[in-house]
């Protein structure tokens, strides 16, 4: 399910399945989608900032037409305590191994891997990344 802002509107609550992941996308060509990401947040309850949160970046193969800086989206997953993916949606490869790559993340943050928690996965992403 997609939502272009938060919060959902609670008319249809009851039909609402489980959210087990919520990713919040922002175009670094587009200085408003992280202005909107940074909306959102506020309306996220804080125990979903426990390994079922993450950011995807995309765009990130056209450094030449930046608008949002990089680091203001380090920031966001370092407040938050939620893994940063990068990635460019325009090449095949890798929106192939970017949809594999989130596919897995609800796995586990669905409870459908025995053994790893979504809050295991999450601590597991975020040193990952500081390496």
């Amino acid at each position: 399910h997609l939502a272009t802002s938060l919060p959902l509107p609670s008319e249809r609550d009851h039909l609402r399945p489980r959210i087990d992941l919520i990713v919040f996308i922002c175009d670094i060509k587009n200085k408003y989608s992280l202005k909107n990401v940074e909306a959102c947040l506020d309306h996220v309850d804080a125990s979903f900032f426990l390994g079922k949160v993450c950011f995807l970046v995309t765009g990130v193969g056209r450094v030449n037409y930046c608008s949002v800086e990089v680091n203001a989206i380090w920031k966001l997953g370092e407040v938050y305590c939620s893994p940063v993916l990068f990635c460019e949606l325009e090449l095949d490869g890798i929106r192939v191994a970017t949809a594999q790559r989130l596919l897995r993340m609800l796995q586990i943050c669905a409870g459908h891997v025995p053994g790893v928690s979504a809050l295991c996965f999450g601590s597991l992403m975020r040193n990952s990344a500081d390496d």
